[in-house]
């Protein structure tokens, strides 16, 4: 499947708000809620949306304190990739986790309530993870971008301080 333009004009609207109705996207991109229903289930189909998901505000949860974690695993064999991965993804206190290049492993990103918080997550979660060489900790101080989906794939012009 092709994207043309009213495709791409519908996907940047349900980024923005996953929950807007038919109507309300109608009227952004110019069909009726009928055919956007059917584009919109074309994408669903096609992989171009895999779902749709609350963005939560985890300061109303008590979690606070974001902590990007570096590890670098004893072996980069099959078997302790497999491992870690499978011990990772039990972690409760963790949001994410890339497999990265460069000189460690994996980046995770943790969410913990304070720094105290987080000495007990390294405790009875990060360290206990199999096959792990090393762990390193950076606190984020302040979030400065979060998005689902970045500007440029709908073509909009990055957004810069005129000079």
């Amino acid at each position: 499947m092709e994207l043309d333009k009213i495709d791409t004009v519908l996907l940047s609207e349900l980024a923005r708000n996953a929950r807007a109705s038919q109507v309300d996207l109608a009227s952004r991109v110019g069909l009726s809620s009928t055919a956007i229903a059917r584009r919109q289930r074309a994408l669903e189909e096609k992989g171009y949306i895999h779902g749709y998901q609350a963005v939560l505000n985890m300061d109303r949860f008590g979690l606070s304190t974001t902590v990007l974690v570096r590890i670098r695993l004893e072996s980069q064999s099959e078997e302790a990739l497999r491992s870690f991965e499978a011990g990772v993804a039990e972690c409760p206190s963790v949001i994410r986790c890339f497999l990265a290049s460069g000189s460690d492993d994996y980046v995770v990103l943790v969410l913990a309530r304070d720094i105290e918080d987080f000495e007990r997550i390294h405790r009875t979660e990060l360290s206990r993870l199999p096959r792990i060489a090393r762990i390193q900790s950076s606190f984020s101080m302040r979030e400065v971008v979060n998005r689902a989906v970045p500007p440029a794939i709908f073509g909009r012009p990055r957004q810069g301080r005129k000079r």
